[in-house]
């Protein structure tokens, strides 16, 4: 998992390492060479000047004698850090080109470009002005800089769905929304068997009455599971659907609602306008989008997209343990500007996993 992400972060993390160490050999020149000057208060004196110089020559001097004794300053507390108290100090010309090279990895897998931006300046934050000691970790120091730059992107956003359905009025209703084929179907029933294993009433909406073959999918699903499913004919209205099974939940006690609705393109006007009224008429309390993690860019467009016309409020992320690259996961978040939830990580009922910031950067760096 994240396989080619791991490559590109490890390659950045011995670049940045080989440009600290050779900083380090740059500096190493005589200290007794460099004086540092504190600048003068007040007027500056000028020294009588003997001998036949000429009032050209006067200013001339005056005029270059600052430029190299302000280099030499800059130089002095550099080189000071490094013989006296034996560190490096990182400016923004020493990782200008390492940090070119981490936005074009980062962009290379998938990441959203603004995004890669931000990860980047967060690096360049962290490690601009830092101090590093010589002979200590600089991969370790490297590492901290970037697991804090994606973490601030993934965390940006965090809801705990639990928390949510434990403390919420029942019964609580949640849509899942999404295009075709990225496994919405299966998320729905997996959510069911884990939110029936945690002793929770569950009742599943078999929305999709669009596509051929989703209601009776679905209907097999709800029966290995050992959940109630609410169904109309095919090609019935799904709104009505929907609608029925937010009354029997609240007739029976029923403790959360699943909708499975048809999946779709955001550009289609007719299946578009059939959400919506699936949301007016149910008024759930939780709309969620799915995708797969492995459509990358296009995962978070499409996320993005969803979410100007149904206003979504979190995202699941199926195919998870295939995706190589993990842009999708790091970009969602913070393109939405809602939390990931889930994560699929395979095919089995139980292969469902809690979204955690912490859990998925340490992957990137296992």
């Amino acid at each position: 998992m994240f396989n080619k992400l791991k490559e590109k972060l490890g390659s950045f993390k011995q670049s940045i390492g080989k440009t600290i160490d050779e900083k380090a050999v740059e500096l190493k020149e005589p200290v007794e060479e460099i004086v540092e000057v504190e600048p003068a208060e007040g007027p500056v004196s000028t020294p009588e000047v003997s001998g036949n110089v000429s009032s050209s020559e006067e200013k001339l001097d005056k005029a270059e004698a600052p430029a190299p004794l302000k280099q030499k300053i800059g130089f002095a507390q550099k080189a000071k850090a490094l013989v006296f108290e034996r560190e490096v100090i990182l400016d923004g010309s020493d990782i200008e080109d390492s940090l070119w090279e981490l936005e074009m990895a980062l962009l290379e897998s998938d990441i959203a470009i603004n995004v890669a931006e931000a990860i980047v300046e967060s690096v360049k934050g962290e490690l601009v002005g830092s101090r590093k000691k010589l002979g200590s970790n600089t991969g370790e120091l490297v590492e901290n800089a970037l697991r804090s730059a994606i973490y601030k992107v993934m965390s940006a956003n965090v809801f705990d769905l639990d928390d949510y359905i434990r403390d919420a009025k029942k019964p609580v209703h949640i849509v899942f929304i999404g295009i075709n084929g990225t496994g919405k179907t299966t998320t729905i029933s997996k959510m069911a068997k884990r939110l029936k294993d945690m002793k929770y009433s569950v009742v599943i909406a078999a929305g999709d009455t669009f596509r051929a073959g989703a209601i009776d999918q679905i209907a097999i699903h709800a029966e290995r599971i050992g959940v109630k499913l609410i169904k109309h004919q095919e090609g019935g209205d799904p709104a009505a659907v929907v609608y029925d099974a937010v009354q029997h939940a609240k007739a029976h006690n029923v403790d959360v609602i699943l909708s499975d609705t048809a999946g779709r393109m955001h550009t289609n006007v007719n299946l578009m306008a059939q959400l919506e009224k699936v949301c007016r008429v149910s008024s759930p309390d939780l709309i969620i989008f799915v995708d797969e993690a492995v459509a990358g860019n296009d995962a978070v467009e499409r996320a993005q997209q969803f979410n100007a016309a149904v206003p979504i409020h979190g995202s699941i992320l199926t195919k998870t343990d295939a995706d190589s690259k993990g842009g999708a996961a790091i970009s969602i978040a913070y393109i939405t500007g809602k939390p990931i939830l889930f994560l699929g990580m395979g095919q089995g009922y139980d292969d469902l996993i809690k979204f955690d910031p912490k859990w998925f950067v340490d992957q990137l760096f296992e």
